[in-house]
């Protein structure tokens, strides 16, 4: 019998070291690991937490922009290894971050919310959300 291909889970520092190419040594390993993935050659899930700190740590401490920080990470959440189930929650959510001004967990809220499960929250900004 076939063993299942494993599913590797990437910690952020993976998607740091890949999408800043800022270190000498981890950046090439970050790079191969997800040529690797973009190519479906292995298969890994970027998890939601994973996702969240990605984006403060892009946007907050490097300085860089929502547009490009949204863009960079809807594109590698579209590489053909990529396996979340939640892919395109997470991807709307990453769209929806992009125009606005509203933090990127409120976003992945409304994109998972549901008649069926709404979001409960004393947060103004999901009156400006479709939730």
């Amino acid at each position: 019998m076939k063993q299942p291909k494993k599913v590797y889970l990437i910690d952020t520092n993976i998607l740091l070291r890949h999408v800043l190419a800022d270190h000498q040594v981890l950046s090439p390993k970050a790079r191969k690991i997800m040529d690797e993935i973009r190519s479906g050659k292995m298969k890994a899930e970027i998890l939601e937490g994973v996702l969240i700190e990605c984006v403060y740590v892009l946007n907050k401490f490097y300085k860089v922009p929502r547009e490009k920080v949204a863009d960079t990470l809807i594109d590698i959440l579209s590489y053909k290894g990529i396996v979340n189930k939640d892919k395109s929650e997470l991807i709307n959510a990453l769209k929806a971050y992009k125009a606005t001004q509203i933090d990127i967990v409120d976003h992945i809220l409304a994109s998972k919310s549901t008649p069926e499960k709404p979001v409960l929250s004393f947060d103004k900004d999901f009156k400006n959300l479709d939730n």
